[in-house]
């Protein structure tokens, strides 16, 4: 079992981009899948997680209403769109699967990461 994050990169303020986790050996609706993010020098931030067989989503107050998860789970991928960023939002992002929420211990199952880098 392993995700694998890809759609990092360098954008400037204000820009998107779209990163994508595929995920093997489960389908989407075994388990919670969350974005969590790492910036530099600091520990591990949980951004949003969705379960997609409650149909459930949430994101953490910083990124509401500028990132959207989602699920293909035709592709067996989960997504985050991420709009409006910002320089605080510079970090490197992963995405776990079976876990609780954003509860960073409870995941077992976790990406190599993508770099996200916001310049102002």
């Amino acid at each position: 079992v392993q995700p694998v994050e890809s759609g990092g990169g360098l954008v400037q303020a204000g820009g998107s981009l779209r990163l994508s986790c595929a995920v093997s050996g489960f389908t989407l609706d075994e388990y919670t899948i969350a974005w969590f993010r790492q910036a530099p020098g600091k520990g591990y931030e949980g951004v949003s997680y969705i379960t997609t067989s409650e149909s459930s989503t949430y994101y953490i107050d910083s990124v509401k209403g500028r990132f959207t998860i989602s699920s293909d789970n035709a592709a067996n991928t989960v997504y985050l769109q991420m709009s409006s960023l910002k320089p605080e939002d510079t970090a490197d992002y992963y995405c776990a699967a079976g876990g609780y929420k954003l509860e960073n211990p409870t995941y077992d199952y976790w990406g190599q990461g993508t770099q996200v880098t916001v310049s102002s």
